[in-house]
């Protein structure tokens, strides 16, 4: 009998170590909490990456779930991002950390001393952390709830680009679309905004309508690159984001997950309200704008 167990238990022992050396998939695993939405989390690993120069694109799978690879001297590390949401306001990040060239070395050496991989990971996400805590105090993001997104008839531009690159586009457009308005004597009717008609999630790629919402008059002034249309207003989830508005695309997904959440089904072309004047400067968390994701209509 005590045969027979032992035999169990070192079966158990060589399962268990050919799974560990041979099919676990990572080497290390870091688990940390963060004070903030995925979709926060999500741009923050992609911004991060571009800081520590990685020549490697990352790979995602949805907006939870990232992979990303860094190279150190000789040595490709690869850090598999998974993001749990917990509340509205917090998310539980799971990095499973593999040396793409050590592993079987690191596996060996983890469990009975302090690897150069665990330590350079420790640092790296400890760095990450910091520069994620610093993001989330630079904006702010409130749900109002259903609202009606009102019709209006406007000037625009068509851009296409990444949602990083949205509000240097707003302000290398904004003094062209403003004069023209203004030198052509056509009454504002209402704040400047943007109407996103694509946005791929995976890629962050985006086309958009800057617009400038006028008085529609019979006769209009023509422009090559300037066009007029009347925008239909919808009903739409609304929140209210303060901040700079290099990351107002942030409201976009607290958007996505309240309608989630909520059983709500979105068309995901948001529109942004801007209030401000960025080039005036002042306090960024004093800056706001209304953000809106259109619901889609039932049939």
């Amino acid at each position: 009998m005590k045969r027979k167990i032992s035999l169990v238990i070192v079966s158990i022992l060589i399962a268990f170590l050919g799974w560990y050396l041979f099919v676990k998939p990572n080497d290390y695993l870091i688990t940390f909490k963060a004070n903030t939405f995925p979709g926060a989390i999500n741009q923050t690993i992609k911004s991060w990456d571009k800081r520590m120069q990685s020549n490697v694109s990352l790979e995602q799978d949805g907006l939870l779930n990232i992979k990303q690879q860094l190279k150190f001297n000789d040595t490709i590390v690869q850090y598999d991002w998974e993001i749990i949401p917990i509340t509205d306001s917090t998310s539980k990040i799971k990095v499973r950390v593999k040396d793409l060239n050590n592993s079987f070395m690191n596996k060996l050496m983890i469990p009975f001393t302090s690897t150069v991989i665990e330590k350079r990971s420790k640092k790296n996400l400890v760095n990450f952390n910091q520069v994620l805590n610093n993001h989330v105090k630079n904006f702010k993001v409130s749900v109002v709830g259903e609202d009606e997104l009102k019709s209006t008839f406007c000037a625009y531009l068509t851009v296409k680009g990444l949602q990083s690159e949205k509000a240097f586009g707003m302000m290398r457009d904004h003094p062209f679309l403003s004069g023209f308005v203004k030198q052509n004597n056509l009454k504002l009717n209402g704040s400047p905004f943007t109407e996103i008609t694509k946005w791929n999630v995976q890629n962050d790629s985006i086309e958009y309508n800057f617009c400038y919402p006028i008085i529609k008059s019979d006769t209009l002034p023509v422009n090559n690159e300037i066009k007029y249309k009347d925008f239909e207003g919808t009903k739409a989830l609304k929140a209210i984001y303060n901040g700079n508005y290099i990351t107002s695309d942030r409201a976009w997904y607290k958007l996505l997950d309240y309608a989630q959440k909520n059983n709500i089904e979105v068309v995901k072309t948001p529109v942004e309200i801007f209030y401000d004047n960025p080039s005036i400067g002042g306090n960024e968390l004093e800056w706001k704008a209304e953000i809106f994701m259109p619901i889609k209509e039932s049939k």
